[in-house]
């Protein structure tokens, strides 16, 4: 779910901010407060999930959180927001995920994900958002972060320059995060393109249990998740990317991979097991 300008989507952003309107894209708080028991159960039971340092995440103001990407389907998402109205000392946020175009392929989905909180991952959108002091979520992996094999497992990909260029843009902080767990609810063994493109999605998941066990081979496994908040990030303040010359977005990106690098590698250490923590 990385930012990317989408031709299909971005214009229209781009359109209303010209027009002066306020954009939600799709939020509906009515129907997030009447899927709040579902996420609860998720959060708390099935999941199991602890969250280590939300007091990182600012109580207002804008922020960008940048973090892995796994799962197969975007589960990790949904759990980030909840432990932002839960676990946040401050004022309950309403996290604002950007998501990958090809959910706007997806009616279903790009419906229930805008009324979540999700948006569009481009430029004019996340500018929109951020200046109006909204907390967004960048997964600089994009899509080959939910991609993964089981063998690659809690291996970061290649992290884009959208995070550092918001950021220094805007002059606001980064929260690095972690999520530990959701690497094995679909242990993935394979990909199907085809199977992919006739749904209008990049590919469909090859598990141990799906397609073989059908519909059932879709639930996910119930892992342990930790969700690990690392302390802010001011890339515009810091000294080797001040001055002429000093706006290397690529080298703030391997900055951002690497400090999520170090929360992921000590939450999987913690753990004693994949399904115990």
């Amino acid at each position: 779910m990385d930012i990317a300008f989408d031709r299909a989507t971005a214009p229209r952003a781009e359109e209303a901010l010209r027009a002066g309107a306020s954009v939600d894209y799709g939020l509906d708080l009515d129907f997030r407060t009447r899927s709040r028991p579902i996420f609860k159960f998720l959060y708390d039971q099935y999941w199991r999930v602890d969250t280590i340092g939300a007091e990182h995440v600012p109580a207002d103001g804008p922020v960008i959180l940048v973090g892995n990407h796994s799962g197969g389907l975007p589960f990790d998402a949904t759990m980030l927001a909840y432990a932002l109205t839960t676990e946040n000392p401050g004022p309950q946020r309403t996290l604002r995920p950007l998501y990958d175009r090809f959910v706007e392929n997806a009616p279903p989905l790009r419906d229930a994900y805008r009324k979540l909180g999700g948006a569009p991952a481009n430029y004019a959108v996340a500018d929109e958002l951020l200046s109006r002091g909204e907390a967004v979520a960048i997964f600089p992996e994009g899509v080959s972060g939910v991609a993964k094999l089981y063998e690659d497992r809690y291996k970061l990909g290649p992290f884009s320059s959208s995070a550092p260029r918001l950021s220094c843009r805007h002059r606001i902080p980064i929260v690095p995060f972690a999520v530990v767990g959701a690497e094995e609810i679909y242990p993935m063994i394979g990909r199907s393109k085809a199977l992919g493109q006739a749904i209008g999605a990049p590919y469909v998941p090859i598990t141990p249990f799906f397609p073989f066990f059908g519909l059932a081979g879709l639930i996910p496994l119930p892992t342990k998740w930790t969700i690990v908040f690392g302390p802010r990030i001011y890339l515009y303040r810091e000294r080797r990317f001040r001055g002429a010359g000093g706006m290397d977005f690529e080298t703030m990106s391997e900055r951002l991979r690497r400090t999520v690098h170090l929360l992921l590698r000590g939450g999987v250490d913690r753990r004693s097991s994949i399904f115990l923590g």
